[in-house]
């Protein structure tokens, strides 16, 4: 039987390939409309946007279930990534999610740092979300960090954060989910240190 995380990542890649390959759908438009409106809420909240991340879930995702009044750990990941994704392609032609330099969050939230100034403000965003002790906290400081990335046109790797978002829920795994973020962060600093050096 698969893990868990494997599944929710490999069905966020699939919903974010699909809506990624066909940007000029109509139906893609109004999907990632009606997922947008999704942020801040709970899954469930809108029964337009069940069939986003409820359709095709695979069945073993259902074990997850421990409380059928709440979201499971895989639903709520999968929801907050799928929105957070809606988010982030918002008035972008190209996917924001393709294997073609996606990155993972702390490698995505590293090239935000242009400067010295930018380091401290950008970690101080950073280490705001990772810090957060509720799922919806993180969501809301995710929220933020996203709206920087579009802006600079940064791509992330949103199945992979949909992974994360299923692990950060249990608090015996938390803390190493911040350490993945904080390696990529610093991962992604040495990478571009390496590249510079590369180019004298």
């Amino acid at each position: 039987m698969k893990e868990t995380w494997d599944l929710i990542y490999k069905y966020v890649k699939s919903k974010t390939w699909k809506l990624g390959n066909s940007l000029e759908s109509s139906g893609t438009k109004a999907e990632l409309a009606e997922l947008r409106r999704g942020i801040g809420k709970m899954p469930g909240e809108l029964p337009q946007l069940w069939g986003s991340f409820l359709l095709d879930l695979p069945a073993e995702l259902e074990k997850d279930v421990r409380d059928r009044a709440k979201p499971t750990y895989a639903e709520w990941a999968i929801y907050t990534a799928l929105t957070l994704y809606a988010l982030h392609q918002q008035g972008r032609s190209e996917t924001v999610n393709s294997d073609d330099g996606a990155l993972r969050l702390g490698g995505a939230v590293k090239k935000l740092v242009h400067s010295p100034d930018d380091e401290e403000r950008v970690m101080r965003r950073f280490s705001a979300m990772a810090t957060s002790s509720e799922p919806a906290e993180l969501a809301n400081h995710l929220r933020s960090v996203v709206q920087l990335l579009k802006s600079e046109n940064i791509k992330l790797d949103y199945a992979d954060l949909a992974k994360d978002l299923y692990f950060y829920q249990m608090p015996n795994q938390r803390n190493n989910v911040r350490l993945k973020w904080g390696r990529d962060y610093y991962r992604e600093e040495n990478k571009d240190d390496i590249d510079k050096e590369g180019e004298k």
